[in-house]
């Protein structure tokens, strides 16, 4: 469908006529809504707050290109104006600039979230061709160069950018892009004109600094005079709109179609990300394409779809590789998740070099996946489990750990993001002590990889996993990263098809690693969506996301740290987007209930982490935890039922 030219005539089939002299914004904006009334079982969207029309994109502000069989269709973008918390300082809410098109090509809305009944078109990225423009020439440049410098072939089927063939020894270097990935820009800042006002003043770094007018946890993400002098990779004490890439936070929002359900009557709001990630339309598509043209079992097979499906899958392993910076696809196995990945690493790995009076150490922050797996080693073998302690922020003692390390030492086994506080851990230095003990290390990345760049090799960890669904990716699909050559000296855990060269009923002779780990039928499908998935955090930037991240994770810790009764938990330097808290006078079940009567996703309970919450005594604490699609808005609305519940707290 075409729109003509706005004139001061009557325009046919959109209502009365134009006012003469009118501005082209608002009568582009009215031609929109009576267009969308206009259409069968369409109701224009409707909003209480002031509305703000979107300006053109600028050539500063650079479209995403749209395909020739995207819609045509535009409508006015405007955003209601939340009620705003005093910051204290100009750096602490996302930084965001002009607006311009989404990835998926759909035209901008008018709020964050999509009135019920909106259409929300689905993203090109996930038909193969499509698909495979946007990822990097196999044949030119590959991530993983072949032995004596040849490139890998391309694949010979039509998923174009794949390559079937893998190289198998190690490489150097992973470049890691450090390029803008996404053109996409917002039009404006989330919080309405008083957060843009606070934006406009001069930079707080060219002022003096001025003290806290009364005390407050001194998180280095709020309060940059809080930074500690020594610091991680990756950490952005201070938010500046002029260092930062772009991002549009509308933008990706449109690329969620599950943003726009309603609960209870509300808009959607998922602050359960570090249960579950929601999932953009691009591994939605790419999942159901590979049902609807490759589904077929991998490997050792004639036919077209077998060589389209392995295709798909070995490809998919080589995107891991790339996004954690391993030196090798046959670093890379796929399992069901985290989990599965650190029983893999105990029942093979651990059973064959852990022994009585052996010592494996694991930090007061683990996730019951990273304790119980190696107490039903220790207990099997007659080994010890040996336990870093927290400070009273969550952060662990390094000094504590370097008394716990000895001779007896062989595992360190530490997350490095914890998911019921939100700590950053100091892995590198972890893992560095741990090597100089005569130790090997597995890092669980569960919770860090959506939300900062992993680098296995500068980190130098002996294992790392991770799993697929809390990186935007399907459920089911998860990722061991080992270094080659302890993987080709640890057996197999499993026993069965697809890991074996041989059988004979006298002996069996297995594949190399990795598919000696990968016994059976694999989750294909879900490892292709986990590889859309990734695609997906590159073509937006892990540095675009961490930065939005860190911003909006200021803002919502002062939108709630001062409400009265509220405690945080877990309070230390270096966060990540979780902000776990108790509210007293209320069970955390209640907290939650209340928030979910108004469409806010939250987790309460113990998190699978009892023994750190324990640690603060308490059994259960209430748990916000961010991604890049959240907006300050959506605080604004947790923040405003957090506060109710306080003014109505009982006695």
């Amino acid at each position: 469908m075409s729109i003509p030219t706005p004139t001061s005539s009557n325009v046919s089939g959109l209502g009365s006529p134009l006012p003469p002299g009118a501005p082209d914004e608002s009568v582009l904006a009215r031609l929109a809504s009576e267009l969308f009334a206009a259409l069968p079982g369409q109701t224009p969207p409707s909003f209480e707050a002031p509305l703000a029309v979107a300006p053109a994109p600028t050539p500063q502000s650079p479209v995403a290109p749209v395909p020739a069989d995207a819609p045509s269709s535009t409508a006015a973008a405007a955003v209601p104006v939340a009620p705003q918390h005093g910051l204290s300082l100009g750096a602490s809410s996302p930084k965001l600039v002009p607006h311009a098109t989404a990835q998926n090509h759909v035209p901008d809305v008018a709020a964050d979230v999509y009135p019920v009944g909106s259409p929300h078109a689905g993203s090109a990225q996930g038909v193969p061709e499509a698909y495979a423009a946007s990822l990097p020439p196999v044949g030119g440049a590959p991530a993983f160069p072949a032995p004596g410098g040849a490139s890998a072939p391309s694949s010979p089927y039509y998923f174009l950018g794949e390559v079937s063939a893998l190289p198998s020894a190690p490489q150097a270097a992973t470049r890691v892009p450090d390029d803008d990935r996404v053109s996409a820009k917002s039009f404006g800042l989330p919080g309405g004109d008083a957060l843009r006002a606070l934006l406009a003043e001069p930079s707080r770094e060219a002022q003096p600094a001025v003290p806290a007018a009364q005390p407050a946890p001194a998180y280095y993400f709020v309060d940059p005079q809080a930074a500690p002098a020594t610091g991680h990779a990756g950490r952005v004490p201070n938010a500046d709109a002029g260092r930062h890439p772009p991002f549009d936070v509308n933008a990706v929002r449109r690329d969620f179609p599950i943003l726009a359900e309603r609960v209870n009557g509300r808009p959607l709001v998922w602050f359960d990300n570090a249960a579950t990630t929601q999932k953009p339309q691009a591994v939605i598509d790419r999942l159901a394409y590979f049902y609807a043209h490759e589904n077929s079992n991998i490997h050792r097979a004639a036919h077209e779809l077998a060589a389209r499906a392995t295709d798909a899958y070995e490809a998919a392993r080589q995107k891991v590789a790339r996004f954690i910076g391993a030196g090798s696809v046959e670093e890379i196995i796929f399992v069901r998740g985290a989990t599965e990945a650190i029983n893999l690493v105990a029942k093979s790995w651990g059973a064959k070099n852990i022994g009585a009076g052996d010592e494996i150490i694991v930090s007061h922050l683990e996730h019951h996946a990273n304790i119980v797996p190696w107490q039903q080693l220790a207990a099997e073998k007659g080994a010890k489990i040996r336990v870093i302690p927290v400070d009273d922020s969550g952060q662990v003692l390094l000094e504590e750990y370097r008394r716990l390390l000895n001779e007896r030492t062989k595992l360190v086994a530490v997350t490095q993001v914890s998911n019921a506080l939100g700590t950053v851990v100091p892995v590198q230095e972890i893992v560095d002590l741990a090597h100089r003990a005569g130790a090997k290390t597995l890092v669980d990345g569960a919770q860090s990889v959506s939300h900062m760049r992993v680098n296995v090799r500068a980190l130098d960890t002996d294992f790392f996993v991770f799993s697929g669904h809390k990186i935007f990716g399907p459920t089911g699909i998860g990722v061991v990263y080992g270094k080659r050559d302890v993987l080709e000296d640890m057996p197999p855990w499993q026993g069965g098809g697809n890991m074996i060269q041989d059988v004979t009923f006298e002996r069996t002779i297995f594949h190399p690693p990795p598919a000696r780990f990968e016994a059976g039928t694999g989750n294909i499908a879900d490892a292709v969506g986990l590889g859309a998935a990734l695609d997906y955090v590159d073509r937006v930037g892990i540095e675009n996301i961490a930065r939005y991240e860190h911003d909006l994770l200021a803002y919502a810790t002062h939108a709630i740290r001062d409400i009265p009764g509220v405690r945080l938990v877990g309070t230390a330097a270096d966060k990540a987007s979780v902000l776990s808290f108790v509210l007293r006078g209320y069970t955390t079940d209640e907290v939650g209930q209340a928030l979910n009567e108004e469409g806010i996703a939250v987790r309460t309970g113990h998190h699978c982490a009892q023994p750190i919450l324990r640690r603060f005594g308490l059994e259960t604490t209430v748990r916000p935890s961010l991604a890049f699609y959240n907006t300050c808005e959506e605080v604004d609305r947790f923040a405003t039922v957090v506060r109710r519940l306080a003014s109505q707290r009982r006695a």
